[in-house]
């Protein structure tokens, strides 16, 4: 979801509390100082809820490079509102097959995003993707809209745009995998270290018995 412009919240809610305060003062004779608590806990809800949010907070706590938050953070921004575009333009294309592709760019985009929130550091890995890859998508998705709609649809623009929709999908696939390669890369450290913990505690685990068969030992 984009950003809320700053100060939209506190506007809003002063707008909701100002509101409510007389429908429940005049128009339910509620006591003013109960319809005054009422009107501030409704406009300070509102407040919260369109206050703009920290993808990172937790990992800004954790010690995490600030630089490479902050960069995250301005990357995701920008992307998030070209997977909206996209979202959008798949709900006007005629065209089933080529409508599903997109919402699958858009379902792969958002599985970016949230690996990049749960770890900025991975970010390298994919800002290719962030930065050219998704902002083509979302205009090629446009384009095939756009001939769609027109008065003589020309079929060989058509063609070739859906085709490089296929093409980005597998583009889009492969940067999602990249992501997953980052975890694998991790799980064999932490299974290396944690084998090196045990060794060093319990000692190394004993090979293992042969298997004895009707000729011999093997």
């Amino acid at each position: 979801m984009a950003a809320m412009p700053p100060g939209l919240g506190w506007i809003a809610g002063g707008v909701a509390a100002a509101a409510l305060l007389p429908s429940l003062a005049i128009g339910l004779a509620m006591p003013f100082w109960i319809a005054l608590a009422i009107s501030a806990a409704a406009g300070g809800g509102i407040v919260v809820a369109l206050a703009p949010r920290n993808r990172f907070a937790a990992l800004e706590a954790s010690g995490v490079a600030r630089g490479k938050i902050e960069f995250a953070n301005e990357l995701l921004a920008e992307a998030e509102p070209l997977a909206e575009r996209m979202e959008y333009t798949a709900s006007a294309i005629r065209t089933r097959a080529v409508a599903d592709r997109i919402r699958h760019l858009v379902q792969i985009a958002r599985d970016i995003f949230a690996a990049i929130e749960r770890d900025p550091l991975r970010l390298d890995r994919v800002r290719r993707f962030l930065t050219y890859y998704l902002p083509r998508a979302a205009e090629i998705a446009e384009a095939y809209r756009a001939l769609e709609k027109s008065a003589v649809p020309d079929t060989a623009r058509l063609a070739a745009t859906g085709d490089m929709i296929d093409r980005l999908d597998g583009a889009f696939t492969r940067y999602a995998a990249n992501l997953q390669d980052a975890d694998l890369d991790k799980l064999d450290i932490e299974l290396k270290l944690l084998k090196s913990s045990l060794d060093e505690d319990i000692g190394p685990t004993p090979p293992a018995a042969p298997v004895k068969t009707k000729r011999g030992t093997s």
